[in-house]
């Protein structure tokens, strides 16, 4: 089924996974929809019945505080499962929103939790989807306790082109991809204001290192994006654990 098509490309990617397991999630029944962007796919405090493939578009985990001001914790982009969790945690403990247009599939948890019970190579995929979200949560602290405004900024935007890259949608050496991303999301997710935000943009701009103009990210010069974000791919555990650049 093509709407699992680039979940099926991560899990094999790092998994060894059989004919049978591949014809197993092949089969799982989907429920799909096509949604609007800032559409709530769950939000803190419910209960899901059922865990969410985004097969194309973006999404975004996200808090509140108590005063209302919003905390971008994560970006999805297509092939992942951003609120896999949901299927052991059974109430959410943070929102997670479309930031685009976007198509959504959803699987039963029930019927994931049978593909699991009966198909060991597919846990261990999906179980290895869950820690390297982890570790991409502890570089997210790494690069809001310490590192500097621009630093973060490059590093955000670096990680998210080898992440497309990875599941076939940006070519690594490709200077510029789609990402829907406003200088308002983006301060919520770098922990600046958005004045400060503009602030690193123009300086960026202005030495020709990259920019965001109408949801297109330029890595103008991609040595010192990577260099000014710190930015060291490990984290993410690729295959070829490959370099961007």
């Amino acid at each position: 089924m093509p709407h699992l098509a680039l979940l099926i490309r991560r899990l094999r990617s790092a998994t060894q996974l059989g004919e049978d397991d591949i014809a197993a999630v092949r089969a799982l029944p989907l429920q799909v929809k096509a949604v609007e962007p800032e559409t709530p796919i769950a939000l803190e405090g419910d209960r899901p019945h059922a865990c969410c493939i985004i097969v194309n578009g973006f999404a975004y985990r996200s808090k509140l505080t108590e005063s209302g001001k919003r905390q971008i914790l994560s970006f999805h982009i297509p092939g992942d499962i951003p609120d896999l969790q949901s299927l052991v945690l059974k109430t959410m403990d943070h929102d997670l929103v479309t930031i685009s247009a976007a198509t959504l599939a959803f699987i039963d948890h029930a019927d994931l939790s049978r593909l699991i019970d009966t198909h060991a190579a597919v846990a261990r995929a999906l179980w290895r989807e869950t820690m390297v979200d982890a570790a991409m949560f502890r570089e997210r602290i790494l690069n809001l306790g310490v590192r500097s405004a621009s630093a973060r900024m490059a590093h955000l935007l670096v990680e998210l082109r080898q992440r497309l890259a990875e599941v076939g949608l940006v070519e690594i050496d490709d200077k510029e991809y789609r990402f829907p991303i406003t200088q308002s999301a983006l301060a919520d997710a770098l922990g600046l204001s958005t004045v400060h935000v503009n602030r690193v943009l123009q300086e960026f701009r202005s030495q020709r290192v990259l920019d965001i103009r109408k949801n297109l990210v330029k890595l103008i010069d991609v040595e010192k994006v990577v260099a000014a974000g710190e930015f060291d791919p490990a984290y993410l555990h690729l295959i070829d654990n490959s370099r961007p650049g």
